[in-house]
């Protein structure tokens, strides 16, 4: 019978949450393996704003630093693959990955992040991160003073135009059908000149990703330079399910201010756990995560 490889701590995700969660770790001497894919959701995202110090970098230039500082700690292991699989055992858990292997830990991290769901509008996958964005914080610096378009109806529409209305004036809402804003919504954006289109969209015309134009079903064409958008998103793993781990109504894994999910001995960190989808605050949380399972470890042992 094989010797199943025992771990500390695995935490599922290399990005920059589940990396926060190793260094934390690492420079505890424990023992970690983070497995990761190396798929992250922003790989087309040109340039990371909003994270001091990094401000501009790319993503890629960002993981590259963070990966090279973790690996400087000698307990902690990179694995490239994918955990498919888990199973609550004595004393941890067992995580089978798409490689045939499995790997016993203590403790266990999700790090996993979300995985967007791209409308199936032509162009829209291909200016994602790019001139299509999710974030005024992230993104809408970059995009200032441009025509720019919001995706969205009732409520979502109402908070992202508050948001954006700072960073242009040019303002125009896509309700992509019927608008289903209220007559106080409706007020507040005569009162500040921001424009309704009730048309559905049939096309995204650009340039590498660069928006050029938003065309409707019925045929019109408007020119744009930017839009943000508000997608629905799922989970990058079916293994908090599998663990029975609880879930918020918006579908992040539920979590403590400690990062504990509902289950004993798992947490979570980065977008899988928080609607606060930033740079920032993936790493915080995750530091977070590290130390604090570091601190039952050290319970448990002492």
């Amino acid at each position: 019978m094989t010797q199943i490889e025992h771990f500390e701590v695995i935490i599922i995700g290399g990005s920059y949450a589940g990396l926060s969660a190793g260094m934390a770790l690492g420079r505890s001497l424990r023992k970690v393996l983070i497995i990761d894919g190396g798929k992250p959701c922003n790989w087309q995202t040109p340039h990371s704003h909003n994270f001091l110090t990094q401000d501009g970098s790319t993503p890629k230039e960002i993981t590259e630093i963070a990966k090279d500082q973790v690996a400087k700690y000698d307990t902690v292991r990179f694995y490239e693959g994918l955990a498919i699989g888990s199973k609550k055992v004595d004393n941890g858990f067992d995580i089978t990955t798409n490689r045939g292997d499995t790997f016993h830990t203590n403790k266990l991290i999700l790090a996993t992040g979300i995985k967007d769901l791209m409308p199936k509008t032509d162009g829209f996958s291909e200016c994602w991160g790019i001139t299509v964005v999710h974030c005024p914080y992230c993104h809408g610096y970059e995009i200032r003073n441009q025509k720019t378009a919001i995706m969205a109806n009732g409520d979502t529409a109402i908070h992202l135009a508050s948001l954006v209305k700072n960073l242009t004036k040019d303002i125009t809402i896509l309700t992509e059908g019927k608008s289903s804003l209220d007559g106080q919504q409706l007020q507040k954006l005569i009162n500040h000149e921001i424009k309704i289109i009730e048309k559905e969209i049939s096309a995204i015309e650009h340039e590498a990703g660069k928006l050029k134009n938003i065309r409707f079903k019925d045929g019109a064409v408007e020119a744009f330079d930017a839009a943000y958008a508000s997608i629905p998103f799922e989970s990058n793993t079916i293994i908090p399910n599998e663990l029975g781990c609880q879930f918020t109504e918006q579908g992040y894994i539920e979590v403590d201010e400690m990062g504990k999910t509902t289950v004993d001995g798992v947490f979570a960190c980065g977008d899988c756990s928080t609607m606060m989808r930033s740079l920032a605050t993936a790493v915080y949380k995750g530091n977070i995560a590290g130390v604090f399972i570091n601190h039952e470890l050290t319970q448990e042992s002492f």
